[in-house]
């Protein structure tokens, strides 16, 4: 299952959650898709807030 995409923006890369699972990082923006796939990643297994905005 994904989790979203991630969408190149002028600031950085906006996260679009493709599951009710990952919708607290929907419209966050990451500075890189890594950031955005490793705040997926925690969400995922429950560890700390996965939220960094920039």
């Amino acid at each position: 299952m994904a989790a979203g995409i991630v969408i190149r923006e002028q600031r950085g890369f906006l996260f679009h959650a493709a599951a009710d699972a990952y919708r607290r990082l929907n419209g966050q923006m990451f500075r890189t898709p890594q950031e955005a796939q490793r705040a997926a990643e925690k969400l995922r297994l429950g560890k700390g807030s996965p939220v960094k905005r920039i």
